[in-house]
Order: structure tokens, then sequence, then C-alpha cells
């Protein structure tokens, strides 16, 4: 028999068809439209199907998730909020706050580089000189994404990963810091450990800083990274530290 109302459909049939349709376009426009449609698009059955439709859990996900809907939301806007992280585009995005020596400079990592690096994807990383270098990027959370409600309500964890190497034959110092800004560009959260010193003829393996940022307080509107350094021995070229692979992130990773 025909139907002559969307509504007479069952709401199986329904849930079903909200899985297909955008999420936001779900919470601005179709939850409007009449009681039904809210009740169905507010069950958490609805973004369990989302959410396993879109990848973001598999069939045997056991883990507690307080908040469906937020946990779609966290999911499908999550990725490195760092732009050009691995110099693929030369300095585009980032802003070279001090440029000393003979300044910075993008090189390739060499094969045998690739070979000890753990992602095979990176194949450029940024270098310091002889006096400081330091370089830096600002994310704007609402132009990615991340609405107001949605960061003071969840409060989602920020991770903040980067890598950085020396040179076997120059001891150099690499330092970083990350901080949570306010709209006025306040300092709401801080991470900026001891600077790291590695000596010359160290084994110049690449190594990783990492840090998550957890209940901090609302209002976090802009993340500002910046990170560089020096050689130590004051050599004229590119004998400072090297760094790469920066990353940003914001609530749970993909499984």
């Amino acid at each position: 028999m025909a139907v002559g109302n969307i509504n007479e459909l069952p709401e199986s049939i329904l849930l079903e068809l909200f899985t297909h349709v955008p999420a936001r376009q779900l919470l601005l426009r179709c939850r409007l439209v009449c009681s039904l449609w809210r009740d169905l698009i507010d069950l958490v059955t609805l973004w369990k199907r989302k959410c396993l439709r879109e990848g973001f859990i598999t069939e045997d996900w056991d883990q507690p998730v307080a908040d469906w809907k937020i946990f779609y939301f966290l999911r499908s806007l999550h990725r490195n909020l760092l732009h050009n992280p691995c110099a693929e585009e030369g300095f585009e995005f980032w802003s070279l706050d001090v440029n000393g020596g003979d300044e910075w400079k993008v090189e390739d990592l060499s094969r045998d580089q690739r070979k000890e690096f753990p992602n095979d994807q990176v194949k450029k990383y940024f270098v310091t000189s002889y006096y400081t270098c330091l370089k830096s990027q600002v994310v704007d959370l609402k132009a990615e994404g991340y609405w107001e409600e949605l960061m003071d309500t969840t409060r989602p964890d920020i991770e903040v990963k980067d890598w950085f190497a020396a040179r076997p034959d120059c001891g150099s110092k690499y330092q970083l810091c990350v901080q949570l800004l306010s709209s006025a560009h306040a300092p709401l959260g801080t991470f900026q450990p001891d600077p790291v010193m590695i000596q010359q003829k160290s084994d110049a393996r690449w190594r990783e800083v990492s840090h998550t940022f957890s209940n901090y307080p609302p209002g976090v509107r802009y993340i500002w990274f910046q990170h560089g350094g020096v050689d130590t021995h004051y050599w004229a070229g590119w004998y400072g530290p090297r760094v790469t692979n920066s990353s940003i992130t914001i609530g749970p990773p993909l499984p």
C-alpha cells in the first residue's frame, strides 16, 4: 500500500534514512520538522549507526561512550590541525618568528633517514641554524569546525606531537611551546617542556615529544604551536635540530 506521509513509515526505516543524511543537516534542519523526527534524531541508536557507517567504530566496539552524538562529531572532525607539518609546501602556513644564523631551511630525508623514520609518508623536514630559529602556527578552532559550545561543554582532549632529531656531528638544542588561547589570545593552558640538549656525536635518532591537554578551562578558541632550536657549536650552515611531522589533534582517534 502506498504511503501518503513519510511519517507513516516504520521508525526503523526512518532511522535508516537518517543515517544517510549529513549530521549537520539532521540537527539544523531535520530535527526541527516535527517531534517524531526530533525524538528519532536524538536516539543513541542513530548516532551509533552513523559512527559504524562512517567507519568511526567497528562492529565489535566495546568502549564506553558518554554521548554518541558528540562522539560522532569529534570523530568526523578528527585530523591534524597543523597545516604543512612536513615541509612539503616549504614554509607555507608557518610564521618564522625567529630566523637567526643562516635561517630556516627545508631539506629532504635521505634514503637511510626514511628507513629510520616511523612514518614512511614523511619525506622532508625543517632544519635550524647556528642562531636560534623558531617558527609557529596558530590554529583557529572555529574555522576548523570546532564550534564554541562543543569546546566549552565537552572539552575534548587535545593531543600535541612533534618529532625532532640532531645531526650526528653537531650538538643542538630543541625547544617546543604549545598554548591554548582564549578569544582574546590569553593563555588558558601551556605545555613547555625543558629544552632538549643533544650532545655532539649523538645517535641522531628521531625522537617524539607528545602531550595531551585534558580538563582545561572553557573558552579555548585558538591553539598556538611553536618549535625550533639552535646548534650549540655555532657552525655556519644548518647543523641545528631538524623538526617534522608535527600534529595537533582533538578528540578520540580512529580505531
